[in-house]
């Protein structure tokens, strides 16, 4: 993967092509292309390059986890008792190991972490605390907030103009 300090230089074309994506990405090249207006080719060839600059993290069904039962979403915000690098390193690797959390987040101004998680009901809330909060002697503070409702979910970035 190509890593440069500035972001890479998006035409108009590459950034139809990621809007797409973001919108459809289980569609075939052909069709991919049909839209975008480019030939299969030149789509294919873009969209690996996409994946090689890391603009394309990966590729993911998203689920509905109230078909799925797994219907309970915190959105969850912890204070860690120290703050030294070596302490939030610590936690944000037990954080991020964990499978119920979707989403982490090292905040400033305020909480030291946000997670996002997700559930199957109460209980196993309860079982994940025990594991990631209440067993860490370092986290001083969890505040959890309990989702009633989902009105919007588009994790979708917002592309930046095409650049000349």
């Amino acid at each position: 993967m190509e890593n440069n300090s500035r972001p890479p230089q998006l035409d108009a074309v590459d950034l139809r092509l990621l809007d797409l994506l973001q919108r459809d990405a289980a569609l075939s090249n052909q069709a991919l292309a049909e839209r975008a207006h480019v030939s299969p080719a030149t789509c294919l060839r873009r969209v690996r390059r996409l994946v090689s600059l890391g603009i394309i993290e990966r590729t993911v069904a998203l689920l509905s986890p109230d078909r799925l039962g797994a219907g309970l979403t915190a959105v969850v915000e912890i204070t860690l008792d120290q703050q030294a690098a070596e302490k939030l390193a610590a936690f944000e690797a037990r954080a991020v190991a964990e499978a119920a959390v979707q989403q982490c987040y090292r905040t400033a101004s305020g909480p030291d972490f946000v997670l996002i998680v997700q559930v199957a009901d109460m209980a196993a809330y309860h079982a994940l605390v025990q594991r990631l909060f209440t067993s860490d002697a370092n986290v001083r503070n969890v505040k959890t907030y309990f989702s009633v409702k989902r009105s919007k979910f588009e994790p979708g970035v917002t592309l930046p103009a095409p650049t000349a």
